[in-house]
């Protein structure tokens, strides 16, 4: 067997063996996403007037109603994520509130790392790496551990998903 040929097999073999794990980068940025905007959204429901008066100082238009809306839309939506229900749409959801964060309360940091005056990096922004990941959830889904694939199962038949060019 020439060194080509063998690439090729061990290439096509390590490939069919990463397909049988396809599922985890999905689950593990759901579990990720949903913990932390699950844990996000039980701090300002816990402490709604602080919520309130941050929204405040960051000038949000009808604070009290704005934090309300975040608050839940968090804690709901990190449950909806964890669960793997409605991914999609959560995700696009919780994606506004993280460009909100951006153009409010993190400007100045996300900035200093975009432009790279500053010590930290695009990863340290939380809302930035956040939107990272929830863009990843609008794109491709829950993964197949999830509530939303055992649905589609159930709805459309055991179909084979389809493959990414």
């Amino acid at each position: 067997m020439t060194a080509a040929a063998t690439i090729r097999k061990a290439s096509t073999l390590a490939l069919k063996l990463l397909g049988h794990v396809d599922f985890v980068p999905g689950v593990l940025t759901r579990l990720l996403v949903g913990f932390a905007f699950y844990d996000s959204g039980n701090g300002k429901l816990a402490h709604m007037e602080n919520t309130v008066s941050f929204f405040t100082d960051l000038g949000i238009p009808f604070p009290e109603l704005n934090a309300a809306f975040v608050a839940r839309l968090e804690y709901y939506g990190g449950l909806l994520l964890l669960a793997g229900v409605l991914t999609r749409i959560t995700a696009l959801l919780l994606s506004s509130t993280m460009i909100v964060a951006l153009l409010t309360a993190d400007r100045d940091t996300f900035v200093g790392a975009f432009s790279r005056t500053s010590e930290i990096g695009l990863a340290d922004v939380a809302p930035f790496a956040l939107g990272v990941f929830l863009s990843w959830l609008v794109v491709k889904g829950p993964g197949a551990l999830s509530v939303d694939a055992l649905l589609k199962r159930v709805i459309f038949g055991r179909e084979e998903p389809e493959k990414n060019a």
